[in-house]
C-alpha cells in the first residue's frame, strides 16, 4: 500500500494496527514503527477484568435475552411502548450489545434500566424470554456506574481530533477515577480494584512508549503534567531533547520545511465532561512542581516551554504552535509531527463501513479502481468544501 500511494517507508511516522499478533509481526518485520489501538486496548480490559466475573456473565446473558425477545417480535415492541406511554415514560427502543461494537454493553444495561418500570408491568402480562432478580438489577446498576468512565473515556480518544498525546493523560485520569472510593459498597469497590489492575497490566508501558510521551510533552493542554512515574518523566524529556537536536539537524539544512504546520479541525469543548474535572485536579497539582535546571540548548528551549503555562483542554494545540513557532522553532515541529498520530482505529472502522454503503447489492458492478475513487472522495470532499 506504501508502494501504491508513493510513499517511502523512511517517512512512515507510525502505522496504527489492531492488538494482533500477526500484525505486530508484520510491522516488527517492515521495520518500522507501530502502537495498537488504544480504545480496542480499553474494551479488553472490560471484558477481561469485569465482564468475565460469572455473576454478571449471567446477568448480561438475561438482559441479552430481554433484549432479543423484543428485537424478533414487533407485537413485543408495540405492547412495550404502549406500555411507556400509559406511564408516561419516554418512548424508548432497548439496545442490543454486540460484542465488536464498544460499549454497547454499557448502553444496553443503560437502556434496561431506563425501562426497569414498563419492563416489570410488561413482564406481569406477557412471557419474557428471561427475568431478572433484584440483585441482578442492582448488579447491573453498579456496572453502569463503573463501566461509565471507560465509555467517557473510549468516546474521547475515538474522537476525530484525538491524537497520541491524549493517551497518557487518559489513562491517567481512568486510574485516579478507579482508585477514588466514592461508594461504600464493598461490590463496587472489589469490581474498581479489579479494573485498575486490568489497566494498570494493559498499559504499563504507556508511558515508556516514545510516540506517546513526546506527543504529550509537546501538547500545551498536558505537557509533563500527566506522567505517574518519575523515572518515565526522565526518560520522556530524554527523548523529547534527542527529538529536538535532531530536528535543529534538519532545520539546518533546510529552514523552510517547517514554514507552517498543518491545519487540524479546533477540539470539541470538554470543558462540561463529567471526568474534565479530574483533568484540571491534575494539572493543578502540578503546576507546583519545578523541573531540573538544563545547560543545554535543547534543554533550554524544553524546560522554558514546559514552565508556561498549560492551555484549556478544549483549545487546539496546533494553533498555540502557530503562535509560538517563532520562540520554539524545534519544538513546534516536532508537534507538527507527533500530533498527527491517531491514537484509536475508530477511522479505519468507519472507513470499511463507507465501502458498504459505496457498494451494495443494487451497485455490485462497481470496478475496484472506481470504487476506490468514490470512497476516498466521501472520506475527503468535506476538507475540500470546507
Amino acid at each position: 500500500m506504501l508502494n501504491t500511494w508513493g510513499i517511502d517507508k523512511q517517512q512512515v511516522h507510525v502505522i496504527l494496527r489492531d492488538n494482533a499478533r500477526n500484525m505486530k509481526k508484520a510491522m516488527d518485520d517492515m521495520g518500522v514503527l507501530s502502537v495498537g489501538c488504544i480504545a480496542h486496548t480499553l474494551q479488553l480490559v472490560v471484558h477481561e477484568g469485569l465482564l468475565s466475573q460469572r455473576s454478571i456473565t449471567d446477568t448480561l446473558a438475561n438482559a441479552r435475552k430481554i433484549v432479543g425477545h423484543f428485537k424478533h417480535s414487533p407485537q413485543a415492541y408495540a405492547r412495550l411502548e404502549d406500555i411507556q406511554i400509559d406511564l408516561k415514560m419516554p418512548v424508548k427502543r432497548l439496545q442490543q450489545d454486540v460484542q465488536v461494537r464498544w460499549n454497547s454493553t454499557h448502553y444496553m444495561l443503560q437502556s434496561l434500566l431506563e425501562q426497569k418500570r414498563s419492563l416489570s408491568v410488561y413482564a406481569a402480562d406477557h412471557n419474557l424470554a428471561a427475568t431478572l432478580t433484584v440483585n441482578q438489577w442492582t448488579l447491573m446498576e453498579k456496572t453502569v456506574e463503573v463501566l461509565a468512565p471507560f465509555e467517557e473515556l473510549t468516546r474521547v480518544v475515538s474522537a476525530e481530533t484525538a491524537t497520541a498525546a491524549d493517551v497518557i493523560s487518559a489513562i491517567t485520569v481512568l486510574k485516579r477515577v478507579l482508585s477514588r472510593e466514592h461508594s461504600t459498597d464493598q461490590g463496587i469497590k472489589t469490581v474498581k480494584s479489579t479494573l485498575l489492575e486490568a489497566v494498570e497490566k494493559s498499559f504499563s508501558q504507556v508511558e515508556t512508549e516514545p510516540l506517546y510521551c513526546i506527543a504529550t510533552l509537546v501538547d500545551p493542554r498536558y505537557k509533563d503534567r500527566y506522567f505517574t512515574n518519575p523515572d518515565n518523566l526522565r526518560q520522556a524529556k530524554d527523548a523529547l531533547i534527542q527529538e529536538v537536536g535532531k530536528m535543529e539537524v534538519r532545520r539546518a539544512a533546510s529552514e523552510e520545511s517547517e514554514a507552517e504546520p498543518v491545519n487540524k479541525v479546533p477540539r470539541q469543548n470538554t470543558a462540561s465532561s463529567t471526568l474534565g474535572s479530574v483533568f484540571d485536579e491534575i494539572l493543578e497539582e502540578s503546576e507546583t512542581e519545578t523541573g531540573s535546571v538544563s545547560t543545554s540548548s535543547a534543554d533550554v528551549q524544553m524546560q522554558s516551554y514546559l514552565a508556561q503555562q498549560t492551555i484549556p483542554r478544549s483549545d487546539n494545540p496546533l494553533q498555540y504552535w502557530r503562535a509560538h513557532a517563532t520562540p520554539f522553532p524545534s519544538l513546534a515541529a516536532i508537534a507538527a509531527k507527533f500530533l498527527c498520530a491517531p491514537c484509536t482505529g475508530v477511522d479505519s472502522e468507519r472507513l470499511f463501513s463507507a465501502v458498504s454503503n459505496v457498494t451494495d447489492e443494487k451497485r455490485n458492478r462497481l470496478s475496484a479502481d472506481r470504487v476506490e475513487m468514490l470512497t476516498f472522495l466521501k472520506k475527503n470532499l468535506h476538507f475540500i468544501l470546507k
